[in-house]
């Protein structure tokens, strides 16, 4: 069983540059490219695989495993491959899928583990702004960190540690394992994170530039416990990814608040909600506060029952009164006037 990036970086990056490893000492801010796998098994005859390529906090690879091939988000984001490299590139990644789900229950019970599991892994390498390539490899069962993979496999300490050397002894058993994510880490990675950058360098320089606001709304869900409302402010179509929402009582931050993760919308910008779970009648008062490198250091702050702007109110009451007494004032007028005739 070979982890992901031992053949998902080998697809993606195997139209690396043949040059030198140029690295660019002018870069402001790290950029890295890393591969992400979640692989569920549901029971030793149900697995679903989701792969994706980020380019920092932007997905520019999708695996489609409908059609069974690579979807490329962005015109540059496949570098220099060919069309006959990403042709190649969809067998391999067919070929890994299916031994991946094949070999996972036969190792099941070596791994420690039951149905359903949850396999995650995560590796690339990172362009850091003193020019210098960090390469990096993880992966984890269940959302716990379990073992680092370059030349060496090491389990991560915690919990999950015992079940980690488990999956570090099974590797062992591949030399040419780490011998290729030693090459695939810190030679092809960099190569190909180095051509992705100068082939979408004018749209990533715009990306980085551009810094759309946030739109924020609430909304109330179920609470678990009876009596009790949560509090749910939505926060979507904000660029730069980094983002501060909390709930607040006057300038007291709710210790309470939980955010979900981070997803991604369409255009490339982030959707981010945060609840609050309070008893139904201290609800009054609490606000969200958004904070964003948009916003000018001017938060967007939306208070709760207070989402409708009293304008709108006052006519929402106004206007209908207006129509009545006009339409009243017409039906008299219209009466006098037929007991004229």
């Amino acid at each position: 069983m070979l982890p992901l990036l031992l053949v998902l970086l080998a697809v993606l990056l195997q139209g690396g540059d043949n040059q030198e490893d140029k690295r660019s000492s002018a870069s402001p801010e790290p950029t890295s490219f890393h591969i992400i796998q979640i692989s569920t098994f549901a029971h030793s005859t149900w697995t679903k695989h989701c792969g994706s390529g980020w380019w920092g906090d932007l997905q520019i690879h999708v695996w489609d495993s409908d059609t069974g091939t690579v979807i490329f988000l962005k015109p540059w984001s496949k570098g220099n491959l060919s069309d006959v490299e990403v042709a190649e590139m969809d067998d391999i990644f067919r070929f890994y899928y299916f031994g991946f789900t094949r070999e996972v229950p036969e190792h099941i019970s070596d791994l420690q583990s039951k149905y359903p599991l949850e396999i995650q892994s995560i590796g690339g390498c990172e362009l850091q702004s003193g020019g210098a390539i960090v390469s990096s490899w993880k992966g984890a069962v269940g959302g716990l960190d379990s073992l680092s993979i370059n030349t060496t496999c090491w389990p991560a300490p915690g919990p999950s540690s015992s079940k980690a050397e488990k999956v570090c002894e099974i590797f062992a058993k591949f030399k040419g394992i780490f011998d290729t994510a030693e090459h695939l880490l810190y030679e092809i990675c960099p190569r190909f994170l180095l051509s992705v950058l100068e082939a979408g360098k004018v749209d990533l320089q715009r990306q980085d530039e551009s810094c759309l606001k946030p739109k924020a709304w609430l909304s109330s869900g179920p609470s678990p416990e009876p009596g009790h409302v949560l509090l749910v402010c939505h926060v979507s179509g904000f660029y730069p990814k980094h983002v501060w929402v909390m709930w607040m009582q006057g300038q007291q931050e709710q210790q309470g608040t939980q955010q979900g993760d981070f997803l991604p919308n369409e255009d490339g910008t982030w959707y981010l909600r945060a609840t609050l779970d309070v008893a139904a009648g201290e609800a009054a008062g609490l606000a969200c506060r958004v904070k964003h490198s948009s916003l000018g250091g001017q938060d967007l702050v939306l208070y709760w029952g207070h989402s409708i702007p009293i304008g709108l109110v006052i006519l929402a009451v106004i206007v209908p009164a207006l129509i009545f007494l006009l339409g009243l004032a017409l039906w008299f007028w219209r009466r006098r006037s037929y007991q004229d005739i």
